[in-house]
Formats: structure tokens, C-alpha cells, sequence
């Protein structure tokens, strides 16, 4: 294939993909997860139905996808590469980790509610949402990690408790969508402290 060829097909590919992921996004906000099909997104993107499985699996693959964008949207937010020695029984450092979440999950509403669907849809003995819980709240783990380390006393298990912080999140970002931020934040804030830092 001559190489300016292969370029127009690469970039068209990269357009497809792109097209679905943003018709995606759309139909999940207005229709939600369950009752978006894969002929829906392929339709509302513009594309042939077969052009969807050139690039996903499964709509859970493609939600995968979405949420890979969400967390390379907070890792910029949040400039995660400051240290896992944050302190998350220091008002301050616990409020930003929270309103940070708080932003991204409500810039990102329409992937959040859907990954909240589409758990609550599998069979729990499926493992698939304390898998997703694990793996979206690793950096909290590791601030608690180095509590515990340093002989901080914690609620329970570091993976359990960062766990437990991330369903909270999650559940009143659903279920709250017109929320006052700082309402929340403050509040969670609150909650949490007393949980991690002991009553104040």
C-alpha cells in the first residue's frame, strides 16, 4: 500500500473511532447506558454498524475507552505526579483530592453515569464492580498506604477504605446531578476526616 494511502486509512480510522466515542457520549446522556445500542451509536456517529467493531469489542470495551479519556482528563487536572506521601488527614490535601474528583466526574457526567449503569447491571458475583472500584481509586490507596506505613491508624484495609471513598463519590455524583459543589465537597470533606484523622 503506498504510504500516503496508508496515512488517509489511519487517519480515517482515528476519525471513526472518534466519531463513535463522541455519538457515544451523547446517547449515554440522553438515553443512558442500557438503553443505548451499538446500532444507535453507530447510527448517531454516521457510520456503518460493521465500522464499530473495527475498533471495539463490546460496548463495554468502548465504555472502557470513555473512561480512559476521564482519567487522562484528572491526571491533568490534578498534576498527579505530586507524591504518594500526601497527607489525607490534612484538611486542605483531602478537600482538593475531593474536589478534584467531584470536577472531573461532572465534566465527565455522561461516562460516570454510564460506568454507575453498567455495574449496577452485572451479576455481583461477577467481581466486574469491585474491579472497577480498585482500579479507580489506586492513587487514594497509595496515600493510605503511606499513612499506614508511617503507623497511622485507618478505618480498615487501605484498599477497602480508598474503595469505600470512591462508591461514595460515585453514588452521590449519580445521584445528585445538580449538586452544589462545594456543598458536597465540604460535606465528603467533613465525613471523611473524621473517619481517617479521628473527631476534630
Amino acid at each position: 500500500m503506498p504510504p500516503a494511502e496508508s496515512v488517509t486509512r489511519k487517519v480515517k480510522a482515528a476519525q471513526t473511532r472518534a466519531a463513535l466515542l463522541a455519538a457515544a457520549r451523547t446517547l449515554f446522556s440522553e438515553r443512558g447506558y442500557l438503553n443505548t445500542k451499538i446500532t444507535d451509536i453507530t447510527a448517531a456517529a454516521g457510520r456503518a454498524t460493521g465500522s464499530f467493531y473495527e475498533h471495539f469489542a463490546s460496548k463495554d470495551e468502548l465504555l472502557q475507552a470513555l473512561l480512559a479519556e476521564l482519567d487522562s482528563a484528572a491526571d491533568e487536572k490534578a498534576d498527579l505526579s505530586h507524591p504518594a506521601d500526601h497527607d489525607l488527614t490534612d484538611r486542605a490535601q483531602l478537600r482538593e483530592h475531593l474536589a478534584i474528583a467531584w470536577s472531573v466526574m461532572n465534566d465527565h457526567r455522561p461516562v460516570t453515569v454510564a460506568l454507575f449503569q453498567s455495574m449496577i447491571a452485572d451479576d455481583p458475583a461477577s467481581g466486574r464492580a469491585w474491579r472497577d472500584l480498585t482500579s479507580r481509586s489506586g492513587t487514594l490507596r497509595e496515600h493510605l498506604e503511606h499513612l499506614r506505613d508511617r503507623g497511622h491508624p485507618l478505618p480498615g484495609d487501605p484498599e477497602l477504605v480508598a474503595a469505600a471513598m470512591a462508591a461514595l463519590l460515585g453514588t452521590l455524583n449519580y445521584a445528585l446531578p445538580d449538586a452544589d459543589p462545594d456543598t458536597v465537597v465540604d460535606t465528603l470533606t467533613n465525613l471523611l476526616l473524621s473517619g481517617l484523622a479521628g473527631p476534630h
